[in-house]
Parts: structure tokens; C-alpha cells; sequence
């Protein structure tokens, strides 16, 4: 390992998201009140003043209430000892009561830049996630037992783990988050039938093969993200949307698009529109000979599908029967927690980072992952490092550790125009020719947004969903969060959700006030909604039966991984 990566690197970006601008200000903003400073760390030293009196206490056997206890879902100090020995339950507290402390401080900081105090925050919950006491193997009471159970092989295990992830990232550690040889796509994932029945540079297109003998007249067209790929909707026999559709009588498509190189360098967002989703549309509407579809777009594909959508309506493009969105942000004012990795500083050397012509996929999956680091990153160094354990096999794991690179032009774009300047909410954005109005698309929409959505948070998505000019309009709010929310089988019985006729009010809150809550998934109601305009059942279609067939599903184009090129 060592002679294979002993050659130069590139230098180390100290400040990827130029933060230091941020931290300067808000050390100016604590210095210019040094009596509320001084108050706070007063606060703190009382606090853990204390936390080391109740902690004595417990250590002579006498019982006392924990002053502080980990956040509902925390997994990190889930193991007894964390609890039931004093200087365990010592350290943990006072980790727990200093973090709370010093998000305090930044949350309090008056007068600051919005932008500047998200990308604090961030990197300040980063940092303390960082410094937790689980993440150390001297004081974390699982790895000890471990160590001195196993004489250490536990640890010598661990580094074979780590080298192994340092060679799979040619010197970068790409922690590994489950067993990678445990699955293939097509074989255990994707597995739905179908055939690719048409492809150019940017993807291609599956037609999933009929279960039933009759089937709704227009068919249903996904656009996925392409941050990702397509086989969320198709994880597993028992987890795909794609099947469940497939079985209630739809004609189901699927975009699959390339994961791209070099050769992606000079592609464009107006070229994934006009080359991507709307030649998708064609081939559709060619392959069963309907005049209209539904489309369906997820995360950044219902951003393309929005804009799409403009550009159709502009040009008097009335072929899309319905637009479903899920978790989709159309305006951008409030858009979650990846904002802090855009600004003019940072999109400057994210274009440097694409000198290739395009974002290698490990840059986008440790943007993802740091946005919950304690599970996606700390969570695997413990178990795969300190304990020296294999990754366990997961589905949802395996697919979200298999990448995607991003086309520069088409990223950089998109995180300029939509995360910086939100210029298609504002009515600015030119693509053909046209000047997009979100106002313009008056089709039926059904818009789904996910309780804790970190990624594309609920109010920013009812936000964007507000701005359409549908009068036929449909909100559902799903339980779970951006993933699980979504694919959250109809038969599992998991989570729940909201619905309510039409949009009420300019904000999230007012519109749940009337909201009926009902259990399970939504994946029913939205077919029932679908079915409605879904025309008259026809005989159930062939794949590929005008456009012919290139492959089985799911096709060459999802089956390139980037740590195996």
C-alpha cells in the first residue's frame, strides 16, 4: 500500500467551504459582549461544577438524576456502560453538556450573516460529532472490553479494514459502510424485468415488463436523480416502487443515466433537458403511441423535471398528462443543510475540482455522508476500525455507497443557479430560448415531502410546490426522512403520512393545521390519485415493442461503479 501511493498528492484544501471569513466574524460578535461571555462560561463551569459532584456521588454508590441525556435516536452511547459506570457516564455528560454549550454560543450570535451561521453550525456540529468520546478507543467502554477480550485482535483486524479503504480510495479513505461483495445490480437489486429500449451519451431507457393483463392507458415516466442512481425505486423484491407500480397496472419507465466522464464534459442542464428528459418523453410517447404521460421526478430529477415543465409550457407543450414530485425543491430560499457548501468561494473551487469535466463521485458521496457524520462516517470507524468488524450487508448502504460522478457544467450550474441565486423561483432562468415561469405550469401535480428531510426540507418544498399554477394540486407529507419517506412499501405498514385538497397558506405550519393524518404509506394514495387520470385500461404492452429492445434491464449505464473503473 505504501509504494503504491507513495507519489506526490495534491495539496490539502484547508478550507474547502472558506469558513474562516465566518468564524472571524462570529468571534467579533462574542468579543463585542464580554458580559453575555462571560455569563455563558460561568453557566458552563456551574454546569459541569455539578456534573463532577453527582458524578462522585454515583462513584461512592449513591444513586443521582443525569443532568443530561443523549438526543432520542442518538446511537452512540446506547451501550450500558456509557450509563452505569460513573466515569463513563461522566465523560458522556460532560461531552453532551460542553456540545450543547457551544451550539448555544453559536445560535445566540446576534446580527449574523444567515448563510455565515448555517455554514458555522455545520462545521461546529461537525467538529463536535468529531470530538465525541465514542469516537476515542481509550475511553469508549465497547472497544475496551473488546480489546482485552480479543488481546487486541480486534485493533489489528480494524487497520486491515482501514488499509483495505485507503487502496479502494487510491489514498483517500473511502469508508466502507457495507459488505460491497454482497450484492449485485440485476442480480440482487434492480432486479424488476424489463428491457432498455433506448440510449444515447445521457441514459437509458427502461420499459418494465406487464404483470397484469390490462393496464392504464397512459404510461408513467420516472425521472430519477442522476446524483444517484435509479435503483432506489428498484431496490429490492420487496422494497421496489417500480414493481408495486408495475402491479397495480401501470406502464412503467425509468431513465437510467449515465454515470459519467470525461466524455460528459461538455454537457450542459439544457442538455440533459432537451437530450435527457424530453427526449425520454418522446421515445415514451413513441414506444405506446399515447399523446400524454405522467412524469415523475426524485430530488434533483423533479428540479429538471420543473424546469422541464416551464419549457414545455412556454413553447404551448402539452404532453405531460401529470408531474409528480417527490422531495423536490423548485425554490431554493431555504434549501437545507447542502447550502454550506455553496457560495462564490466555494463554487470557485469546485470548478477547479472539476478540471476533468466532471465532480468525481467520492467528493459528492463525503458531502452526503458529512451531513450525518455520526452515522455515516463515525459510526463505521468504530464498528470497522476499533472493533475490526466487517461491514454488515445492507441494501439501502449498498446503494447509497455506489456513487455517482456529477457532469462539471451541469453541477456547477445547478448549484449556482438553484442553491446560489434560487434564479428559477424568481422568474430568471433562460433555457431554449425560453424565460422559465414556474407560474405557467398549470398541469395536475402531486408533490411529496418527507418529515425529517434534511436534504430538501418539507417547507422548502411546499414552498416550491406553492409557486406552481396548478389548480390541481395535491400536498402529502410523509413520515420518515428523504430516503425512507420515499420508498416506504405499501404492505410494510411504516411511517405515516398527511393530505389535505390544495395548498392553504404561504407556509408548511398552516397547511397541517388541517392535515389528516393517516398510518402506513403513501405509495396507495398517489395511485389512486394517478388512476384517476390515468385514462382507460388497455391491453398490457410489451417492452420494446415499436422501439425494439437493446438489453435486458436494468441496462450497462447503472452498472458502472467508479471504484471500479
Amino acid at each position: 500500500f505504501a509504494e503504491a501511493n507513495a507519489g506526490e498528492r495534491e495539496p490539502v484544501n484547508a478550507d474547502p467551504l472558506h469558513a474562516a471569513p465566518a468564524f472571524a466574524e462570529l468571534a467579533q460578535k462574542l468579543m463585542a459582549n464580554p458580559q453575555e461571555m462571560s455569563d455563558a462560561m460561568m453557566r458552563l463551569w456551574l454546569q459541569q461544577t455539578e456534573l463532577w459532584r453527582r458524578s462522585t456521588l454515583k462513584l461512592w454508590g449513591m444513586q443521582e438524576e443525569p443532568m443530561v441525556e443523549p438526543a432520542p435516536g442518538d446511537k452512540r452511547f446506547k451501550g450500558e456502560d456509557w450509563s452505569q459506570n460513573a466515569v463513563f457516564d461522566y465523560v458522556k455528560q460532560s461531552y453532551l453538556l460542553t456540545s450543547k454549550w457551544i451550539m448555544d454560543a453559536v445560535h445566540e450570535a446576534d446580527d449574523m450573516d444567515p448563510r455565515d451561521r448555517k455554514k458555522i453550525e455545520f462545521l461546529t456540529r461537525n467538529f463536535i460529532e468529531a470530538m465525541s468520546p465514542a469516537n476515542f478507543a481509550a475511553i469508549n467502554p465497547e472497544v475496551l472490553r473488546a480489546t482485552f477480550e480479543q488481546k487486541g485482535e480486534n485493533l489489528a483486524r480494524g487497520l486491515e479494514n482501514m488499509l483495505k479503504d485507503l487502496e479502494r480510495g487510491k489514498g483517500d479513505l473511502l469508508i466502507r459502510q457495507t459488505d460491497l461483495e454482497a450484492f449485485e445490480v440485476g442480480r440482487d437489486m434492480a432486479s424488476t424485468p424489463g428491457k432498455v429500449i433506448f440510449q444515447n451519451e445521457l441514459f437509458q431507457l427502461i420499459q418494465y415488463a406487464p404483470t397484469t393483463e390490462t393496464v392504464h392507458a397512459v404510461p408513467l415516466l420516472f425521472i430519477p436523480p442522476w446524483i444517484n442512481k435509479f435503483y432506489i425505486l428498484d431496490l429490492n423484491a420487496k422494497k421496489s416502487m417500480v414493481r408495486w407500480l408495475v402491479a397495480q397496472g401501470w406502464t412503467v419507465f425509468v431513465v437510467s443515466w449515465v454515470n459519467p466522464d470525461h466524455r460528459q464534459r461538455d454537457e450542459t442542464w439544457e442538455s440533459y433537458m432537451t437530450r435527457g428528459a424530453l427526449t425520454a418523453l418522446d421515445k415514451v410517447l413513441e414506444e405506446t403511441g399515447e399523446k400524454k404521460a405522467h412524469l415523475v421526478g426524485y430530488c434533483i430529477g423533479g428540479t429538471m423535471l420543473g424546469t422541464t415543465l416551464a419549457a414545455m409550457a412556454a413553447k404551448k407543450d402539452a404532453r405531460a398528462a401529470s408531474a409528480t414530485f417527490f422531495t423536490t425543491q423548485l425554490d431554493f430560499t431555504d434549501a437545507g443543510e447542502l447550502q454550506v457548501y455553496v457560495d462564490e468561494q466555494t463554487l470557485k473551487s469546485l470548478h477547479e475540482k472539476m478540471e476533468d469535466g466532471f465532480l468525481p463521485a467520492e467528493s459528492m458521496a463525503s458531502a452526503f455522508n458529512s451531513l450525518r457524520a455520526s452515522d455515516l462516517i463515525w459510526g463505521f470507524v468504530i464498528q470497522n476500525y476499533m472493533l475490526g468488524k466487517d461491514p454488515f450487508p445492507f441494501d439501502l448502504l449498498y446503494w447509497n455507497a455506489d456513487s455517482t460522478c456529477m457532469p462539471g457544467r451541469v453541477h456547477h450550474f445547478y448549484l449556482d443557479n438553484f442553491y446560489h441565486a434560487n434564479r428559477l423561483a424568481k422568474g430568471e432562468m433562460t433555457l431554449g430560448g425560453e424565460t422559465l415561469d414556474l407560474g405557467k405550469i398549470a398541469l395536475p401535480a402531486y408533490h411529496v415531502a418527507t418529515k425529517e428531510d434534511h436534504i430538501a426540507p418539507p417547507q422548502s418544498v411546499y414552498r416550491g410546490a406553492a409557486m406552481l399554477g396548478s389548480k390541481d394540486s395535491t400536498f402529502v407529507l410523509a413520515g420518515s426522512g428523504h430516503i425512507a419517506g420515499v420508498v416506504n412499501p405499501a404492505e410494510g405498514g411504516k411511517y405515516q403520512f398527511w393530505t389535505r385538497k390544495g395548498l392553504h397558506g404561504a407556509a408548511l405550519e398552516d397547511w397541517i393545521k388541517g392535515a389528516d393524518e393517516t398510518p402506513g404509506s403513501w405509495w396507495p394514495h398517489w395511485d389512486a390519485w394517478l388512476a384517476k387520470r390515468g385514462g382507460a385500461m388497455v391491453a398490457a404492452r410489451e417492452p420494446g415493442a415499436a422501439l425494439g429492445v437493446i438489453e435486458e434491464a436494468p441496462g450497462a449505464y447503472v452498472k458502472v461503479r467508479f471504484d471500479k473503473r
